[in-house]
């Protein structure tokens, strides 16, 4: 690596900003959620709200601890799945611009788990 502060800032900000990013979608499901309507898709077969309780975990919780960098490349993974299920479950049957988003978003957790986290943040590594 040529500079290893460029490099840590690239990590940051790669763990930051797909983050931030998922959190939007995040948190109208969690506000969803708070407010007691458990309407959601059933994707995985386990009943919508199990899946709603997970995707809130995984779009807007994991999200923020991954900002943090608190256990960091484990958050990474719930995000992962989840993107995998959106991508090849959600819109298995949809032209490609419409799983794109989730692919790039797998994409970006599947790097943050690989890389992990940089020293700017809680886990330090």
């Amino acid at each position: 690596m040529k500079n290893n502060l460029t490099s840590q800032i690239g990590l940051a900000f790669l763990r930051i900003a797909p983050s931030i990013m998922m959190i939007t979608h995040g948190l109208p499901k969690f506000q969803k959620l708070i407010s007691g309507n458990f309407e959601f898709g059933d994707p995985i077969g386990i009943g919508a709200t199990p899946s709603l309780f997970l995707t809130v975990i995984a779009e807007f919780f994991c999200p923020i601890l991954i900002i943090i960098g608190i256990k960091t490349r484990l958050m990474a993974i719930p995000p992962a799945i989840t993107m995998l299920v959106a991508a090849f479950i959600v819109h298995a049957a949809d032209p490609f611009g419409k799983k794109e988003m989730a692919l790039v978003y797998l994409v970006f957790f599947v790097a943050i788990i690989l890389l992990g986290p940089g020293k700017f943040s809680v886990d330090k590594r």
